[in-house]
């Protein structure tokens, strides 16, 4: 058998076993998902609006399901739905993933029948950011071809077992997805429990590091690393705090903050009551987020 035999034949194989198992996700195919247990969905958050979301079968069966968890950060989505006879896909460790490893991509397409494209793993360790502009790392990048309404859909090895979450499309050709590992089973398992993922939200606007140098510097003041805050959200965290439009956060729950993901990163980990670190002028000062009213510092 040719290698371009051997081809055709890998892709009608896992056309055949993971083709029932990928879904449409939203009437008019926003994005695609895949089956991971009895009634339950993995897709993107992204993909979804509301609570209840249209889910369509290979098999052309239409129906509704709601939403059993969202992490919008991570853009993972864990929906219930009626799954009828589609089987779950196997995982594979997508932890052991490499350059050059072959993958498939399998979507959801207006047809009904699955979409099956071929490609290879160009990078991993990848990052990007998410809807609510944190950055994800460690994506696999490929080069399976996927066409508008893919994400949320698996990529797949030749048994079919599923390597990763299609998520974000770079470029010309080069694809990102979450890859299948122990780390994502986890989240996903906790998502379809109704284990939604809440992460802190210290409810500030901020300026990049830069602005807040090239700003401070036109009114006189020393140049410091850290975001310059240049809003606060009525009741959030930081305004119980005592946070300011104006002031520099250069520390936040123990680790500087130089950028916006230097303070993503510090929520992430974070639990209540925390302290940031700011600057208010030339003063510095220190306040308690969740805990105390702010205390000043010489």
């Amino acid at each position: 058998m040719s290698a371009i035999d051997e081809l055709q034949a890998a892709i009608g194989a896992v056309s055949t076993k993971v083709g029932p198992s990928v879904v449409g996700i939203g009437a008019r195919r926003r994005g695609s998902g895949v089956v991971i247990a009895d009634g339950k969905v993995l897709t993107n958050a992204h993909n979804l609006r509301r609570d209840e979301v249209t889910v369509t079968f290979a098999d052309g069966r239409n129906t509704r399901g709601t939403v059993a968890g969202v992490d919008l950060d991570g853009d993972l989505a864990v929906i219930n739905v009626d799954t009828g006879g589609a089987t779950a896909l196997d995982w594979a460790d997508g932890s052991a993933v490499a350059p050059g490893t072959v993958v498939f991509g399998v979507s959801a397409s207006t047809g009904g029948a699955p979409r099956v494209t071929f490609g290879s793993v160009s990078a991993v360790a990848r990052a990007f950011r998410g809807p609510g502009g944190r950055k994800i790392a460690g994506s696999v990048e490929h080069t399976a071809p996927l066409a508008p309404g893919s994400s949320g859909g698996p990529i797949v090895d030749a048994e079919g077992r599923l390597l990763g979450i299609n998520t974000n499309r770079i470029g010309e050709g080069f694809y990102l997805a979450l890859p299948a590992d122990a780390a994502l089973r986890e989240r996903v398992d906790g998502l379809g429990r109704g284990e939604s993922a809440q992460r802190l939200r210290l409810g500030v606007a901020v300026a990049p590091g830069h602005v807040a140098r090239r700003l401070r510097a036109s009114v006189g003041l020393t140049e410091r690393d850290g975001l310059l805050v240049r809003g606060v959200e009525d009741g959030s965290l930081a305004a119980k705090a005592g946070i300011r439009e104006g002031d520099l956060i250069v520390e936040a729950a123990g680790k500087t903050v130089e950028d916006a993901d230097d303070l993503f990163d510090a929520l992430g980990s974070a639990s209540l009551p925390f302290e940031v670190r700011l600057v208010r002028g030339n003063d510095e000062r220190t306040v308690s987020v969740g805990g105390t009213e702010a205390t000043g510092e010489a």
